[in-house]
């Protein structure tokens, strides 16, 4: 199942040092055509300031929003380079594609730790057996993860970065 998903680099879709709107737009174009048919691609995004994660499934159209702020994604430069970047693929597979592309947001509990959000949505995506996506992902609105989910994330990522030598 974790050939089903693909992760995109931060380095090519964040805010700052990345590029403007089309070539961002461009680069995740180029990265869904490097996948699998089927498969779906893990944005973490940096508006910023703020981690923030996208899910998108360029074959069905389909973006999946995810927030720990609960922002709502109505507009903005973001929603328009991941538009773009399902337009651009869809014309480098000849395919004519929705009119519009459906956005789904997820809502979570406020915390300052969005980067810890956005790993445990991570994880979470990648051990699921069962990718079916919309299914899973769309009922969990008011999902909030508890204390004890976020420690576990960060117990994790210490456990990670403690491998690494000191330079």
């Amino acid at each position: 199942m974790v050939d089903m998903v693909a992760f995109v680099d931060p380095d090519q879709t964040g805010t700052l040092g990345c590029g403007n709107p089309t070539e961002r737009a461009r680069s995740l174009s180029d990265r869904y055509r490097q996948g699998r048919l089927g498969q779906i691609f893990v944005v973490p995004y940096n508006s910023g300031a703020h981690w923030m994660l996208t899910i998108v499934n360029p074959n069905e159209e389909v973006v999946h929003f995810m927030d720990p702020l609960k922002r709502r994604l109505d507009t903005g430069e973001w929603k328009s380079i991941v538009n773009n970047s399902i337009k651009i693929y869809n014309a480098h597979k000849n395919r004519k594609g929705r009119k519009v592309i459906q956005w789904k947001n997820l809502a979570q509990k406020n915390d300052k730790t969005c980067g810890y959000f956005i790993m445990r949505y991570m994880k979470e995506i990648v051990e699921d057996k069962n990718l079916d996506f919309s299914m899973k992902w769309g009922t969990r609105s008011n999902l909030v993860y508890t204390v004890n989910d976020i420690d576990e994330i960060r117990a994790e990522w210490a456990e990670h970065v403690l491998k690494f030598p000191e330079n």
